[in-house]
């Protein structure tokens, strides 16, 4: 015998089950709209649905509310589904991007991008593109297109790190025409970008030299000792010369003061080993010691190789990973760019002993031997300044050692207490140690530098011309 249920009184099982039934129904729906046309509901749509819903709490009353809640759910699905019908099409907007394909580290790359309407209606549409990680966060701008228009975004972007980079896509976001709808769209505009280390410092050092003033980025001038024996050119006679410089014969036959020019010695050796090592791993103005280095290495190479001189590139860590040979001639600032521009630091130890016997077997010619790394412990130095002195007399070893500034910064707070105290006592023992390692490195005839990151390639292209000046090489 089934039970009596009285009038009025709601089976609260079967209800339950309705609404399951009921929200799955509307679900399913909404996944296929998001999974094949990427179409979601928004939170207009989200607040039309609490109207029926809440009026649904009517038919707990009576079942005289039930014909106004069903009114109300089939004219709000009625708005929702015609609203549907209007939202834009993935044709309706064409996007590309414009940008170079060579960028350079920390320095502003710019990018632009077009976007086109294609419907004969005005769109609201939101962009953002599809950036790397190390290009920083994604920036969206909203644009309203007219029919039939096209609108440019340019922004920029700043690289922390270098290598090889793809930008496939550029993201729209746009809405229907009564907002209870948004799409994505993902328009397909692939960007290759290189990012290399700075280059933009090789431009400035040219206009700077042009312009004679070199001093704006630390390089000082260098008195010679002595004056270049190869010569160079005759050329007429000007009241700045020197009247010893007069060349008389020429002069007789030319029946005009004629004076000789002289040039630097050219044509001899500059070879740079960068460590790629755990301890270049430190960072420093938010790049790494290595991203310092090779900056540094490239402006010294191309002020190297404007003087005529022959530049090579010895990459190592654990093992030997690149090398560029010794060449002089412009071109050969395309080699070493294309050869560190994708190296990165490596949590590995440093072989500088094959890196050194590396050295030997490629490079037989005396050249100006720069080392660049960065020491904390007797291990690694005692290893430097052993491999680096045997080259004493066969080549000119230098070391280019690059200050980790949070060591040093430790150690120069004007005020500290605590915890702070030790601290800075174990960063300046710490500087003692180091600086009686470049010490003891200059007197076993090896030339030492020490800086800041940002310093060095100022304090690198003082000692490369106070070598030329000396006549060292």
């Amino acid at each position: 015998m089934s039970p009596i249920v009285p009038c009025g009184v709601i089976d609260w099982m079967e209800l339950q089950q309705h609404v399951w039934i009921f929200a799955v129904l509307m679900t399913l729906p909404l996944l296929l709209l998001a999974s094949w046309q990427k179409i979601y509901p928004t939170k207009r749509m989200l607040s039309l649905a609490l109207v029926p819903t809440a009026m649904t709490l009517a038919a707990f009353v009576g079942h005289w509310a039930l014909p106004i809640v069903l009114g109300a759910d089939i004219v709000a699905l009625a708005i929702v589904l015609a609203d549907l019908f209007l939202v834009p099409p993935r044709t309706a907007f064409s996007a590309t991007r414009e940008t170079g394909r060579i960028a350079s580290i920390t320095k502003r790359h710019a990018v632009t991008l077009r976007l086109t309407n294609h419907l004969a209606q005005p769109l609201l549409v939101d962009i953002k593109d599809d950036l790397p990680e190390a290009f920083g966060r994604p920036e969206e701008f909203r644009l309203r297109l007219d029919a039939r228009s096209r609108a440019t975004v340019r922004y920029s972007v700043k690289p922390r790190r270098r290598g090889a980079f793809t930008m496939r896509s550029i993201y729209l976001r746009t809405t229907s025409r009564l907002g209870f709808w948004i799409r994505l769209i993902e328009a397909p505009a692939e960007s290759v970008v290189h990012v290399y280390p700075d280059m933009q410092q090789l431009a400035e050092y040219a206009v700077l030299a042009r312009t004679n003033r070199l001093s704006l980025l630390g390089v000082r001038r260098t008195r010679h000792v002595g004056q270049d024996n190869e010569f160079e050119r005759l050329r007429d006679y000007t009241l700045d010369d020197n009247y010893k410089h007069i060349d008389w014969r020429s002069t007789a036959r030319r029946n005009k003061l004629t004076v000789k020019d002289f040039q630097t010695n050219q044509s001899q050796q500059v070879v740079f080993m960068i460590d790629c090592g755990r301890m270049m791993t430190n960072e420093s103005d938010g790049i790494s010691l290595l991203d310092h280095a090779l900056n540094s290495m490239l402006m010294l190479s191309y002020v190297a190789l404007q003087k005529g001189d022959a530049v090579g590139l010895i990459c190592f860590s654990d093992q030997v990973h690149t090398f560029v040979p010794p060449k002089s001639g412009m071109s050969q600032m395309n080699r070493l760019l294309h050869a560190s521009f994708d190296r990165f630091p490596q949590l590995v130890e440093s072989r500088y002993d094959e890196a050194f016997l590396y050295l030997a077997t490629r490079c037989k010619r005396r050249a100006l031997v720069m080392l660049m790394t960065n020491v904390i412990d007797d291990v690694n130095s005692n290893q430097i300044q052993s491999h680096l002195t045997t080259l004493v007399g066969r080549h000119l070893p230098a070391v280019a050692m690059l200050r980790d500034e949070r060591l040093f910064d430790a150690a120069d707070a004007p005020h500290v207490e605590g915890a702070d105290f030790y601290r800075a006592g174990a960063a300046a023992e710490v500087i003692t140690w180091r600086h009686q390692v470049l010490r003891d490195l200059e007197r076993s005839g090896v030339l030492a530098l020490d800086a800041r990151p940002s310093d060095m390639t100022a304090e690198m292209v003082n000692r490369y011309l106070q070598v030329k000046a000396r006549h060292l090489l």
